[in-house]
């Protein structure tokens, strides 16, 4: 709700977007603690992932790109994943 966001969607907007947002989510409480990414501030992508049993975790980062697949979980860029459906 930062006020830098103003000008591209109303607070209004945005309040909409997240009460519909969190009726749609899959909370996941994590269960695994990884250290494998060589960022580790994506860890926490990776961990959300194997903790929810995911078949893909999309994402444009190189660096979670670069550890496809990760384990079960098939790590691919939008346009993939998107390609994959078809």
């Amino acid at each position: 709700m930062r006020p830098k966001f103003d000008r591209y969607v109303s607070r209004e907007n945005r309040q909409r977007f997240l009460i519909t947002y969190e009726k749609a989510v899959l909370w996941v409480d994590i269960s695994h603690s990884i250290t494998d990414c060589r960022d580790p501030k994506d860890n926490k992508f990776l961990e959300a992932a194997v903790s929810a049993n995911a078949t893909y975790l999309i994402s444009g980062d190189e660096d979670l790109l670069i550890l496809h697949p990760y384990g079960s979980v098939r790590i691919v860029n939008p346009s993939d994943f998107l390609l994959a459906q078809l």
